[in-house]
């Protein structure tokens, strides 16, 4: 043989070697889609009007303290709502200096009001705003709920407007993963409001209904304060206590990170930091509160949602960092720092769609997917001897070559194998054969008209080459537009289509014509092609 075409053969040899290399053991190279490995698919509506509240509930925590740090004193700053806050009982004389001081806190904000009276509107602009970065913020928030869990090939990306699309290849507890995305995790630190007449505010404690809270302050809570309730679990059974909140002074976003941990008593709990900003309002607040209760709570922007999850008393000046105690397990705790860790979903978020695959109807799916592969390949290797009979041949070796090729060409992309890519493999099976029946049918052609078997040979693949490009080609662009604008299962049928097309194309055409020359030699004359 010819040096050219030992350099021919080498082209051929080493991607089918690299290939192997890249699927085996097929096990742990190929990547399988929800379909085949089982897993969770999860279609989310984003409520965009809850990151107004979300949004207000900051606003109000940080006009509250900028007032503080300016020395500004007020009755209230509460929120009648979303979007909206109402400033109360401020020294008119000091109008100029609210004015002032609200500029960095909500300086977008539209400002009204006389005398010690002031009402902050969130204008139309800032509203659209912050429902289009409650989106992105959400997106973000859940990849990193979801690379937190360990799901190998998830995928969380936008399904139209406000919607989100999950999928969880291989994911083995659902109802975990459910609640891990959709609890917002809005984490408050609040300041308890007691009544009038309390003297031992270390060892107080608040009703154990709504109504008998709101008959300690005489029947109505005081502007901007809310009950909240805390179930506690206690020697047999549990208890609820409504708590008289005020003002929040570290809320959602205030957290940069959380970690499970070992409570004081060898329970679990939750340990988390907060940023330079919060750390300082945290600091003055646990000083102004020393020795009273602060309450914990988690929830979303909706203020029915919230629970108080402990009420500690605080016993010491806290900075930057603190401590959530309360009846964790260890997967209850390691959830929750999880969920505060990725940040706070800064909207309400609620599942339309769920389905979940089984790994036995996976395994059925890949059992009847290569089954079928296989039965298609038996029947047109059958036919193509039959009918080509020796150069049949030809084609059935190019053909086998397709698979290995294909399979490594995905393992190095990083391509996940699913049922409709399994599809579109079968498919570009059956175009690979239509390429080599084009080819021979040039060559009998040319045989036909007289040419010698080499000439021949050498004429088919020239003159079929254009067709055959003409027709991957047009089917590449089809497999384009529909990874372009399909989702989910159409896009893997589009990725094993399309390198399935360049694959079959360097099969039957450069692969197929080494084949014939190794057969037909060098120099030697041939007399007869079995074709």
């Amino acid at each position: 043989m010819s040096k050219n075409l030992w350099w021919k053969i080498l082209l051929i040899v080493v991607p089918l070697g690299l290939s192997v290399a890249a699927i085996y053991p097929p096990k742990d190279k190929i990547a399988l889609g929800l379909d085949l490995r089982g897993g969770a698919h999860i279609l989310m509506q984003i409520d965009t009007g809850s990151a107004i509240a979300y949004s207000t509930d900051l606003a109000q925590t940080r006009v509250g303290q900028a007032l503080k740090d300016a020395k500004i004193a007020y009755a209230a700053v509460t929120s009648p709502a979303p979007g909206t806050l109402k400033i109360e009982g401020v020294d008119p004389a000091r109008s100029a200096d609210v004015r002032q001081v609200l500029e960095v806190p909500v300086g977008e904000w539209s400002l009204s009001g006389s005398g010690g009276n002031f009402t902050l509107e969130m204008p139309l602009s800032v509203q659209q705003a912050q429902e289009r970065l409650a989106i992105e913020s959400t997106l973000d928030t859940l990849r990193t709920r979801v690379d937190g869990l360990g799901v190998r090939e998830a995928v969380v990306q936008p399904s139209g407007q406000d919607r989100v699309l999950v999928l969880l290849p291989g994911v083995e507890d659902p109802d975990r993963v459910k609640g891990i995305l959709q609890d917002p995790a809005v984490l408050e630190w609040k300041k308890v409001v007691y009544p009038q007449g309390v003297a031992d505010f270390r060892n107080w404690r608040p009703p154990a209904t709504r109504e008998d809270l709101l008959a300690l302050f005489g029947g109505a809570l005081p502007p901007g304060v809310r009950a909240f309730p805390e179930t506690r679990v206690v020697s047999g059974g549990t208890v609820t206590e409504w708590w008289p909140l005020g003002e929040s002074v570290v809320i959602g976003k205030d957290i940069t990170n959380a970690q499970r941990q070992s409570g004081q008593w060898g329970g679990n709990s939750v340990g988390f930091q907060l940023s330079k900003d919060a750390g300082r309002r945290f600091e003055a607040a646990t000083r102004e509160y020393m020795g009273k209760h602060m309450a914990i709570l988690l929830g979303s922007a909706r203020e029915e949602s919230k629970r108080v999850v402990s009420a500690p008393t605080i016993n010491g000046i806290i900075n930057d960092r603190g401590e959530i105690t309360g009846s964790f397990t260890l997967e209850q705790a390691e959830d929750l720092a999880l969920k505060l860790r990725s940040g706070a979903i800064p909207a309400d978020v609620r599942i339309i769609e769920e389905r979940t695959v089984g790994p036995s109807l996976g395994r059925d799916s890949i059992r009847k997917g290569v089954l079928s592969g296989v039965i298609g390949f038996l029947a047109v290797m059958v036919f193509m001897l039959v009918y080509y009979r020796l150069s049949g041949l030809n084609a059935v070796i190019a053909l086998a070559l397709n698979v290995p090729l294909l399979l490594g060409a995905m393992a190095y992309f990083g391509a996940s194998l699913s049922l409709p890519g399994i599809a579109g493999l079968i498919l570009t099976l059956g175009m690979a054969v239509d390429a080599n029946v084009l080819i021979f049918e040039r060559i009998r052609e040319e045989l036909r008209l007289g040419k010698t078997v080499r000439q021949a040979v050498d004429l088919g693949f020239s003159r079929a080459f254009m067709t055959i490009i003409d027709c991957h080609i047009t089917t590449l662009v089809s497999a384009f537009f529909l990874f372009s604008y399909g989702t989910g299962p159409v896009k893997g049928f589009a990725v094993s289509l399309s390198i399935g097309i360049v694959v079959s194309m360097f099969t039957a055409v450069f692969v197929s014509r080494v084949i014939y020359r190794i057969v037909l030699g060098e120099g030697r004359p041939v007399e007869a092609l079995s074709i």
